[in-house]
C-alpha cells in the first residue's frame, strides 16, 4: 500500500474516519432514542454498531491507506518502522478532519443542530486509567497481527476488540486521540465535553507507548514469508 498516492491514502483515511465517527455518533443517539432509560441496551447498541462497522470500514479501506482511523497507530507504525513520518503529515490531520466531519453527519442525520459541543464530563481517573489499557490493547490487536502475517484477520479481530472494550472498561474504550476530538462536536450519548479530551489524549498515548514496547517484547519482527514454501505446497509428491 505504500505504492499508492499519499493524496489517496490521506483521503481513504479521511473517509474511513468520517464513518467511523458518524457510526458511533449516530448509533449512540439512535440508541438512546430507541431505548430510553435503559442504559445498558444504549450501550450494547452503540457497541454492536461501532464494531461491525468498523469491521467494514477496514475492509473497503485497509488496501488502500491501512486502515487506521487512529492516530495513535499511525504513530505507533511509524516508530515500528512501517510507515514514513511524512505520511503523519497527511494522516493525522485526514484522521481527526474525518472525525469531525463524521460526528457533524451524524447530528444532521438525526434532525439535531450540525454542531452542538458536549457537556458530558469523563476525564476521572478511572476512565483515564481505563483508555490506557484499552489502547494498550487495542494496539497489541493490531499489531500482533501485522507482525505475524495474519493482517487478513484484522477487520474481524479489531472489530471483536472494540465491541468486547466497550463493556470491560469504564471508559467504553475511545483508545483513539482524533475520535476524542469528534465527539466533542455532539452533545448526545456518545459526546465527550472539549476539557476531557486533552487528558483522553494523554492517557491514550501513554498507552501506545506502552504498546510499543510490548510489541518489540513479544513480536519482534518476522522474516518475510518465503514465496516458494506456498509454490512447494502446490507440487505433488513424486
Amino acid at each position: 500500500m505504500t505504492d499508492v498516492p499519499l493524496p489517496r491514502r490521506a483521503l481513504a483515511e479521511f473517509l474511513g474516519s468520517a464513518f467511523l465517527a458518524a457510526t458511533v455518533v449516530g448509533s449512540g443517539i439512535a440508541a438512546a432514542r430507541l431505548s430510553p432509560g435503559d442504559t445498558g441496551l444504549q450501550l450494547f447498541e452503540n457497541a454492536a454498531a461501532t464494531a461491525t462497522g468498523l469491521f467494514a470500514f477496514i475492509l473497503m479501506f485497509g488496501p488502500i491507506s491501512g486502515a487506521h482511523f487512529n492516530p495513535v497507530v499511525s504513530l505507533v507504525d511509524v516508530a515500528l518502522g512501517g510507515r514514513s513520518r511524512r505520511d503523519l503529515l497527511a494522516y493525522i490531520p485526514a484522521q481527526v478532519a474525518g472525525c469531525i466531519v463524521g460526528a457533524v453527519i451524524a447530528n444532521l442525520m438525526f434532525g439535531l443542530t450540525a454542531v452542538s459541543i458536549s457537556t458530558t464530563h469523563r476525564a476521572s481517573p478511572a476512565h483515564l486509567f481505563a483508555e490506557i489499557i484499552a489502547t494498550l490493547g487495542l494496539m497489541l490487536v493490531i499489531f500482533s497481527l501485522a507482525r505475524t502475517h495474519r493482517g487478513s484477520l484484522a477487520p474481524a479481530a479489531v472489530g471483536a476488540y472494540i465491541g468486547a472494550a466497550y463493556f470491560f472498561t469504564s471508559s467504553t474504550s475511545f483508545a483513539n486521540p482524533a475520535i476524542d476530538v469528534g465527539r466533542a462536536f455532539s452533545d448526545t450519548f456518545a459526546g465527550i465535553a472539549p476539557a476531557s479530551v486533552p487528558a483522553y489524549v494523554v492517557a491514550q498515548l501513554f498507552g501506545g507507548l506502552l504498546a510499543l514496547g510490548l510489541i518489540g517484547a513479544l513480536y519482534p519482527q518476522l522474516p518475510a514469508e518465503d514465496p516458494r514454501e506456498d509454490l512447494a505446497s502446490l507440487i505433488p509428491p513424486t
